[in-house]
């Protein structure tokens, strides 16, 4: 062999990598996070490595953004897995930094008292006035987050809602403020006149009227302010408009909520001039909540709002809270609390099918959840 072919030979096996042992695994260690992938190289070893050189990273040529859970699934391949493990101690919503505080509801006031009730006393006109206060409390909230209704008839300035008294002179309103939103002979007349077109299938005069009747700048009536609420949500002799639903559904608890805190201030127990109307606009207010009519959803507020529909004698409500137990709607899931309140429906008169199973044992009163 000559000189040249014995240099051509040498420089050949240089250039062919040497495979010491042909058997042995090859590994490649990769650092990642939830958007890259860095291959580490031992020393010496890798591109344009010098001898003693430490372990460093080298991004992958080919490498792309991968999806954030990728890192997470079980098919990964052994190398990406033996530097990914170091936080495997946490949980995988810490690791996806999803990990939040207590459920919560920026509709429903974080210092909400609870309803006190005293050990084996059976004491019906504290607690009602306890859950009356708490819907004071979850309309004045509500109305924060809503704007004021527009005029419905002559325009659609925001007005103010008036300021009501009870019993005497006017609060920062006119003389005449509290019949504007509690009721009147006249009010109660038009009322009945609306739901008799409505029910004669003239839903366009019956509406017309409603609308009238719960102007803010004219009668300003909480039980109007709720029918044509429901009017402009389901679009009966109008467009249907669930936004604007929702502000004249606020409107009306809010208006019925200063009645009935007046009531309270007076020293009655219960049920002031505008319980009726309270209750009712709490509840279609929970409904709203529930579905996102007209405003986003949020099951943490249905839920408290049929609570204190239901306590406050609304069977609709009892039944729809007793879902929400039921389902783990806005609450954690709890028979027990869903028996006791279909039961407080059906002894009330409105029962529904099929519930047999809230007779059973276990879910009667003082056998303690199960």
């Amino acid at each position: 062999m000559g000189l040249r072919d014995k240099f051509r030979k040498k420089h050949d096996s240089e250039e062919e990598p040497v495979d010491a042992n042909p058997s042995s695994p090859e590994f490649t260690f990769i650092r990642t996070d939830t958007h890259n992938a860095e291959i580490i190289y031992p020393p010496s070893a890798g591109p344009n490595r010098e001898p003693g050189q430490f372990l460093s990273a080298e991004p992958k040529t080919d490498s792309k953004q991968r999806l954030s859970l990728d890192v997470f699934r079980g098919n990964r391949s052994r190398s990406a897995s033996a530097s990914s493990h170091q936080s495997s101690g946490r949980r995988l919503s810490q690791r996806l930094h999803l990990s939040r505080s207590p459920a919560s509801s920026e509709n429903v006031p974080e210092d909400l008292p609870e309803i006190l009730t005293a050990e084996g006393v059976d004491d019906k006109d504290g607690t009602e006035s306890q859950w009356e206060k708490r819907a004071t409390i979850l309309a004045r909230e509500n109305e924060k987050h809503r704007s004021r209704p527009s005029t419905p008839v002559h325009g659609s300035a925001a007005p103010v809602i008036p300021q009501l008294s009870l019993g005497g002179g006017p609060s920062n309103s006119s003389s005449d403020s509290q019949s504007k939103a509690v009721s009147s002979k006249a009010i109660d007349e038009d009322i009945q006149e609306a739901i008799r077109l409505h029910e004669a299938g003239d839903l366009d005069q019956s509406t017309a009227l409603f609308a009238r009747l719960a102007d803010p700048k004219g009668a300003n009536n909480p039980l109007s302010q709720v029918l044509y609420g429901l009017a402009l949500r389901h679009g009966w002799g109008c467009q249907p408009d669930t936004a604007k639903a929702v502000t004249f559904l606020s409107a009306a608890a809010s208006n019925a909520a200063d009645v009935e805190q007046l009531a309270l201030q007076a020293g009655l127990k219960k049920g002031g001039a505008a319980k009726g109307e309270l209750v009712l606009a709490i509840f279609e207010l929970a409904n709203c909540f529930r579905h996102g009519w007209g405003i986003p959803k949020d099951p943490i507020a249905a839920k408290q709002y049929y609570e204190t529909a239901a306590n406050l004698g609304d069977t609709d409500a009892m039944n729809e809270v007793a879902w929400c137990y039921f389902e783990g709607f806005g609450t954690k899931k709890d028979k027990f609390a869903a028996a006791k309140y279909y039961r407080l429906a059906e002894k009330n008169g409105n029962k529904i099918i099929g519930n047999s199973w809230i007779w059973k044992d276990k879910y009667e009163p003082g056998h303690g959840k199960k």
